[in-house]
């Protein structure tokens, strides 16, 4: 699975605002899975090759990263903290609550592919921990019935964006 002439350009355009071709890596693989919703290998590949870099230094970037995935996600990843911070003020427990409100276990997508799951190391919210990042919304100060009222609003919102575009 290959991305698009519209990314690729856009990657190359963003290469002459860094005075090395790598510097525009980490916002090239952001748009790549923006298009693809994930960064498969020969995604990778393509990308290392209009940077002209080492595909195993792409390889690094996406495995490190931990808002860059290399596998598919649900329409809604979920990334919770689970640093001290988050991890003293329950952010442990939210992990197991959702493994088994979603009936997978980290690392893993819904059935219907709505929601995956997986951990973070620090998301840079220790003051208002716990914490979790859904796609790109950070949510802060959680206890499960603030998370149980954002997985049923995304939810909503996903059922209603469906009938808007079956209409």
């Amino acid at each position: 699975m290959n991305f698009s002439q519209p990314t690729e350009d856009a990657i190359k355009a963003l290469m002459s605002h860094y005075p090395e071709r790598r510097g525009a890596l980490i916002p090239s693989l952001y748009l790549v899975q923006k298009e693809l919703g994930y960064l498969p290998e020969p995604a990778q590949m393509r990308v290392a090759e209009l940077l002209q870099i080492a595909p195993a230094q792409v390889k690094e970037v996406v495995t490190f990263y931990p808002m860059l995935h290399d596998k598919p996600q649900g329409k809604h990843p979920i990334s919770v903290c689970r640093t001290l911070s988050c991890a003293m003020r329950g952010g442990r427990t939210l992990v197991k609550k959702l493994e088994k409100h979603l009936d997978i276990h980290c690392g893993e997508s819904t059935k219907d592919g709505l929601f995956s799951l997986d951990t973070a190391e620090c998301l840079g919210s220790c003051g208002t921990a716990p914490m979790m990042m859904i796609g790109d919304k950070y949510y802060e100060n959680l206890d499960w019935v603030l998370v149980l009222k954002i997985l049923e609003d995304l939810k909503n919102q996903t059922l209603a964006q469906k009938v808007g575009n079956e209409k």
